[in-house]
């Protein structure tokens, strides 16, 4: 599916210019990525940039929030979720996205594989609240509305960007995954959020896509790994001895051809004091817990990607650099070419 240690990033980046930021995946990346910018505007933060087309959001200033829509656009809705014609990206909610697109054009290449991403289903129901701030998740025929939203801009990202690509990698951001069970969501069904990753990764792959997922932290791992993903990306930099706890599972996820993308740069403020060597020594922990549980080491770094953490945005443009060089270099020292 990939080439080990094939590098590629979760989203987000610091720059309010998007060529700069596209320039800058495209000279630097494996798997090249469309950039989310949210330094750009409160359209571009990960739940705002996806709600474009929802009828039910109400957008002011930099509040947004769920209301009652009118009947017609309502109706329109329901109609493009019939025809499965997907929900576009303006330029206004992904600047990135479409000067990703005049780039590849322009550059008239064609990549193995380019990637794109959407807002979990979890984390966007759990995130949009209405006036009284209870979350559309609780909300039943508002939860599978969303569904469909995200459902939609999946079809429209991948139908923009297979012509410059053989395959086009998805990954899902569902953050919240690393809280629930928590008392911040309680009421939250796990079996409920199983389906609903399910069923995106179920239509990434319909729509003719690679599905992965990241997830920050430390979650419910056997739930992830079960859900049908492709690519399994984690923070591996501060919890890689996370995974060998689940022994079966992630034997499992791996015999059937799963990929592990290890999210081996921070992207906090250790970003100043990390070296090459050290990044090695983390990385070589993890995959050596997992052979350790029984996964030979041959196959488990052919089915190795390399990422940062996520957060990038948030650095400093000079910092989000160092990210990268250190990625490059770190892939460098696994791969020849």
């Amino acid at each position: 599916m990939f080439q080990s240690f094939n590098t590629t990033g979760i989203g987000s980046l610091p720059h309010t210019d998007p060529v700069e930021a596209c320039n800058l995946i495209l000279d630097s990346m494996d798997i090249p990525f469309w950039p989310q910018l949210p330094h750009r505007g409160f359209f571009e933060l990960m739940v705002p940039q996806y709600s474009e087309g929802f009828p039910f959001i109400k957008i002011e200033d930099e509040n947004i929030h769920i209301e009652q829509a009118e009947e017609q656009a309502v109706s329109a809705f329901y109609e493009a979720v019939a025809d499965q014609a997907g929900f576009p990206m303006s330029r206004e909610y992904a600047a990135g996205f479409h000067a990703f697109i005049d780039i590849l054009e322009q550059r008239g290449r064609k990549f193995d594989t380019v990637k794109g991403h959407i807002t979990g289903p979890l984390t966007f129901a759990l995130s949009l609240t209405d006036k009284q701030k209870r979350p559309l998740y609780f909300d039943e025929e508002l939860r599978e509305l969303s569904l469909e939203l995200l459902k939609g801009k999946v079809r429209w990202q991948i139908e923009k960007l297979r012509p410059y690509a053989g395959n086009v990698l998805i990954f899902i951001d569902e953050p919240i995954l690393s809280a629930l069970g928590t008392s911040t969501y309680i009421g939250v069904s796990t079996d409920e959020a199983s389906r609903m990753l399910r069923e995106i990764v179920t239509h990434i792959k319909e729509c003719g896509g690679i599905a992965g997922i990241h997830c920050c932290g430390k979650a419910d791992w056997p739930l992830i790994l079960s859900s049908g993903i492709d690519v399994f990306n984690y923070d591996s930099y501060f919890f890689w001895d996370t995974l060998s706890i689940y022994p079966e599972e992630i034997k499992e996820f791996i015999n059937n051809g799963g990929v592990i993308a290890w999210g081996i740069v921070p992207t906090t403020d250790a970003i100043r004091g990390v070296t090459l060597e050290g990044l090695g020594e983390q990385l070589e922990r993890g995959l050596t817990s997992l052979e350790k549980i029984g996964i030979p080491g041959d196959k488990l770094r052919n089915q190795t990607l390399l990422t940062p953490s996520c957060g990038t945005g948030s650095l400093k443009i000079e910092d989000a650099l160092k990210v990268f060089s250190l990625l490059k270099d770190l892939r460098n020292t696994y791969v020849r070419d």
